[in-house]
């Protein structure tokens, strides 16, 4: 197993989609309807210098504000406040993406299909359990290789839920040690922050958005884009083809296709 590097690592994680199941005030599903995604997709991207991706996300944010043919659509009154996959218009999308692909570093992705009876048997029906509970698949093989690992986390919620993701990463962190007996304890430091004030999150967004793109639409255009880039997607209740443990796609031994996957029901 390889020594922990002393070189520090940033990790900045996003979401795609929501943990919610139900409709407010009932039990009444409403997965898959409008508002409310078939899957939960969280997403690390890991770089050794986050200066360079803000760097390169300013630069994308200086030309969409000096591009007249830009200037009059609506959306990018928000996109040059921070980008948004979502909500950026096409044009201002693909200056993001070519700017990612310049960008120094790596990312890996969790996806959770929300099954309903899982949902209540595993987690409680807690929507907080539902998520911690990928936060620390998403960290569990990570947190060995460096001495010194920086988190930051979209902020979702009060300061109390940044101690829950602690606990989360720690926790996953817990089970690499014990599964293969690693005696090795590196430094770990978590924050939240907002997309607008954390640029590198902005990137984080775009690579959980191509990978939710090819999930929900079948569209593989976008994770082909980056696929240099996205070192795993772990398709974690993938049950069907899988039965324990899902599936886990990386660039060599499995690549992704959204072909290979289940549907989603």
């Amino acid at each position: 197993m390889k020594e922990a590097e002393e070189k520090p690592r940033w990790y900045f994680v996003d979401e795609a989609g929501d943990p919610a199941f139900y409709a407010k005030r009932s039990k009444r599903v409403i997965v898959g309807e409008e508002g409310c995604s078939r899957t939960l997709i969280l997403g690390f991207i890991r770089t050794y210098d986050p200066q360079q991706i803000r760097s390169k996300l300013a630069e994308v944010r200086l030309a969409v504000s000096t591009d007249r043919y830009l200037k009059d659509i609506p959306s990018v009154a928000k996109s040059l406040i921070h980008f948004h996959a979502k909500d950026d218009c096409p044009e201002v999308r693909k200056l993001v993406f070519d700017a990612i692909e310049k960008m120094d570093f790596h990312a890996q992705v969790v996806v959770a299909r929300k099954r309903e009876q899982l949902f209540r048997t595993k987690y409680g029906s807690s929507e907080l359990a539902f998520y911690d509970d990928l936060i620390t698949k998403l960290f569990k093989n990570q947190l060995h290789l460096s001495a010194q690992n920086s988190i930051t986390f979209a902020r979702r919620g009060t300061k109390a839920r940044q101690h829950a993701l602690r606990a989360a990463v720690e926790k996953g962190a817990e089970e690499f040690r014990k599964k293969f007996k690693h005696e090795t304890v590196t430094k770990i430091v978590v924050e939240t922050s907002q997309p607008i004030q954390e640029p590198a999150l902005q990137a984080a967004d775009y690579v959980n958005w191509a990978v939710q793109r090819a999930f929900e639409k079948g569209e593989m255009r976008y994770f082909e884009f980056l696929r240099q880039k996205i070192e795993v997607v772990w398709d974690v209740f993938d049950f069907e083809k899988y039965e324990s443990g899902g599936c886990i796609y990386d660039r060599k031994k499995n690549p992704f296709d959204i072909k290979k996957a289940s549907p989603l029901s």
